[in-house]
């Protein structure tokens, strides 16, 4: 990971800042649709900071820059991140936020500027309030992105890939009853619209799926209901002649792209026209998304005629009806099969046969080994392989890439494998009947006690929370300590969220629901049909890096009471790939959590040994990983 100069890109962005009036310029992550992964012509953060890590937000001002970025990557935007930068680790205690940060740097009268495009409207609202308490003039709306004129020739072009229909048997509910609960959800609240702008909501609502960003199936575009009927707002030269029949079969009108925030506005004053003819309160607010854009908001007509809601379409599609849940179920199984012949081909490549591999090339094999299954369509997200590093290894300085929480190798400037040393593997795919993550953590060798001690505790953690059981109603913010408990008890955490909704062959990280500390976690109980992630882990910067990940699903469960007649729920594990018994300390382990894991590894076996007939070397391994413990 090298640091990028960013001396002149800066240079050039203060004399566009002048030109336009702005002491401070806010230059976020998210593309115009709150995506978290965006398409290279969108990633304008990491282009200004060389950072390029998912998460963060930069924000420069007439002679200095901040990046603010979350625990996962502290380790990495320390050796990205030039001398121009001041590095602002979110969550720790004394550090501002970036908008408080910003807020500072406007005091004395100075302007605050954002591509309205870029952040949403609540978060404009905030923005502004903090500026203005901290002395700053106001938070300032600009039409043109000055990261972009920065950019000019150089930016990548907007993808054009082509759209693809998902047919019933995947998908499990038509266009049609996905559109009938909006039309209700409209008439309910007297609303003259709802606006979607969330990429994978809409690839959702109408049974679509794209490539227009790597590794999530969406494509670019907004949608817009109304009581009159649909409209999807996308570059119309993407639709084939599938997709243009199956969106007229629900009359679903097709628009340009580029006309949405227009017709926003016309919308807007014709509900506008609308309420004066016929008197005030005869039309209700138009709903959209608490992660719409401070720019549809506006277009929109502002706090006035909107309410900010969670979107309808985001609850409707974290609940996975029955042919979702099979379709988990089923990836699953085909998934943690390539995981297991990558393991045992690895261990086999740097044991037996002294192979000399990095992490690249491992990385590379194993999406090999996915793309032979069936109905893999590609990864859900860049594969994290990483190893720890011998002191000799110039590659990342000194840093051990296993203790990097989200490293990403980089071709020709990566570490060799050692096999004496953990190895961490967080990788996932894109299925037509699901999405996979899972992550391993492996030692070849003969790892040191604090790594199985380490490992055995994140196990546990991973365990409680398979076998919780908690009432109807609870949040993953309650559930998050289950995971934490063992690691706690020896002083030891991890600065990451312990589990984030899934999708359905869409984006691998779905809201709104998610087991963790942060606050939207208190605000969604989670129910029955919610797909999500279970991964403690332990990270010590410089020695190594631990994470376990399974994918669970949210289920109803019978218990001998049922007190206050309230139905009880646990999860069911889907993740089909055995643990690290090199890494396991068996004296750490309860009874209870030795039954659960011989349990698991039987059933590991029984789903998976089929795919191996005639394959002696992973037959081999996997018998040997999921061996009973006493």
């Amino acid at each position: 990971m090298a640091k990028a100069n960013t001396t002149h890109k800066l240079t050039k962005l203060r004399a566009l800042m002048k030109e336009h009036n702005v002491q401070v310029y806010v230059i976020p992550s998210e593309d115009s649709h709150s995506s978290e992964y965006i398409a290279s012509c969108d990633a304008r953060r990491e282009f200004i900071s060389g950072f390029t890590g998912s998460a963060g937000c930069a924000v420069i001002t007439e002679n200095s820059a901040a990046l603010a970025t979350d625990g996962r990557y502290f380790n990495q935007a320390t050796q990205q991140l030039d001398g121009n930068w001041t590095l602002l680790k979110q969550g720790l205690q004394d550090v501002p936020t970036w908008q408080e940060w910003a807020a500072e740097q406007s005091a004395g009268g100075k302007t605050v500027a954002v591509d309205s495009t870029l952040i949403t409207g609540s978060a404009a609202k905030k923005l502004a309030e903090k500026i203005r308490k901290s002395g700053g003039s106001d938070l300032v709306p600009l039409d043109v992105n000055l990261v972009d004129l920065v950019w000019a020739d150089d930016r990548p072009s907007r993808p054009q890939q082509r759209i693809a229909v998902l047919t019933e048997n995947f998908a499990g509910k038509s266009v049609q009853n996905k559109l009938s609960d909006l039309y209700a959800e409209l008439e309910k609240k007297r609303s003259p619209g709802v606006f979607i702008s969330m990429l994978d909501e809409v690839a959702w609502l109408f049974n679509l799926r794209g490539s227009d960003i790597p590794y999530n199936p969406v494509f670019f575009s907004y949608a817009v209901i109304t009581p009159k009927g649909a409209a999807l707002y996308v570059d119309e030269s993407k639709l084939d002649e599938d997709c243009r029949a199956h969106l007229a079969k629900y009359d679903v009108a097709v628009k340009p792209y580029e006309t949405f925030f227009h017709d926003a506005e016309q919308l807007h004053q014709q509900c506008l026209a609308s309420s004066q003819n016929e008197g005030r309160g005869s039309v209700g607010s138009f709903l959209m998304s608490n992660k719409g854009s401070w720019a549809l908001k506006r277009a929109l007509g502002g706090d006035a005629a909107v309410e900010e809601i969670r979107s309808p379409v985001g609850d409707a599609k974290a609940i996975k009806n029955e042919a979702e849940m099979e379709g988990m179920r089923a990836c699953h199984i085909r998934d943690g099969a390539a995981l297991i012949e990558y393991f045992a081909w690895l261990e086999d490549q740097l044991i037996t046969q002294k192979a000399v591999l990095d992490e690249v090339q491992a990385a590379d094999k194993l999406e090999e080994l996915r793309s032979k299954h069936e109905r893999f369509v590609g990864l859900s997200f860049p594969t994290i392989s990483s190893t720890e590093l011998d002191e000799n290894d110039i590659v990342l300085t000194s840093t051990c890439s296993a203790a990097v929480i989200h490293y990403g190798p980089e071709r020709g400037n990566c570490a060799i494998i050692d096999p004496k040393a953990v190895y961490l593997c967080d990788s996932g795919a894109q299925y037509l009947d699901g999405t996979t993550d899972t992550t391993r953590t492996i030692h070849f060798g003969e790892p040191s006690e604090d790594e199985r001690e380490a490992y055995t505790l994140v196990l546990k953690g991973n365990i409680a929370l398979d076998l919780a059981v908690f009432p109807k109603g609870t949040t993953g913010f309650a559930l998050d300590s289950l995971a934490r408990q063992h690691l706690w008890r020896a002083g030891l955490d991890y600065r990451h969220g312990t589990g984030h909704g899934v999708g359905s062959f869409l984006n691998v990280h779905e809201g709104p629901i998610g087991i963790g500390t942060r606050i939207q976690y208190t605000e969604v109980p989670l129910a029955p049909g919610n797909v999500i992630s279970n991964e403690p882990g332990y990270y010590e910067d410089g020695r190594f890096g631990i994470r376990i990940e399974n994918i669970i699903m949210v289920k109803e469960v019978q218990t001998k009471h049922a007190f206050g007649e309230k139905p009880f729920l646990g999860f069911e594990h889907v993740t089909m790939v055995p643990y690290c018994k090199n890494l396991i300390n068996e004296t750490l382990l309860s009874e209870a959590e030795k039954a659960w894991l011989n349990a698991y590894n039987t059933e590991i076996l029984e789903k998976t040994k089929g795919y191996f007939e005639g394959d002696a070397l992973t037959t081999a391994w996997l018998t040997r990983e999921t061996r009973h413990i006493q």
